[in-house]
C-alpha cells in the first residue's frame, strides 16, 4: 500500500489527466474540486458545531424632520414629502404635487 503514491506513479497520472482533460479544462476541474471540497468541510463543521446564534437586526428608526413654525412653512413640508399610506415611510416629492393615497415601491412590490 506504500507503494502507491511513488513519485513516478503521480506524474503518470498527471499526465493521464492531462491528456483526458486538456490543458483548459483542468483549471477549471480544479476550481470545482477545491469548492466541493470546502463545501464539504462547511457541512461537516455545522453538523458538528452547535449553530451560532444570530441576533435580530431592527430597522433603523425613519427620520425625523424639523417641524414647521408657519402655515407657509407646514405647506412647504407636505408638499415635499409625501407618506406611504401602507408602511407610513416618508419619500420625496420632487414634482410637489398633492398626493392622497401614495404607495410607496416596496409596498407595490410585495402586493
Amino acid at each position: 500500500m506504500g507503494d502507491l503514491l511513488q513519485p513516478w506513479h503521480l506524474i503518470v497520472l498527471a499526465v493521464v489527466a492531462f491528456l483526458l482533460f486538456g490543458a483548459k479544462r483542468l483549471p477549471e476541474l480544479g476550481k470545482g474540486l477545491g469548492e466541493g471540497l470546502k463545501g464539504f468541510k462547511e457541512g461537516i463543521r455545522g453538523i458538528t458545531d452547535p449553530a451560532p446564534t444570530t441576533t435580530v437586526q431592527q430597522p433603523p428608526p425613519p427620520p425625523v424632520y424639523p417641524a414647521a413654525t408657519t402655515p407657509v412653512e407646514a405647506a412647504k413640508v407636505d408638499m415635499e414629502y409625501v407618506v406611504c399610506t401602507r408602511c407610513g415611510s416618508r419619500f420625496e416629492n420632487p414634482m410637489g404635487f398633492k398626493v392622497a393615497d401614495y404607495v410607496c415601491k416596496s409596498c407595490q412590490a410585495r402586493s
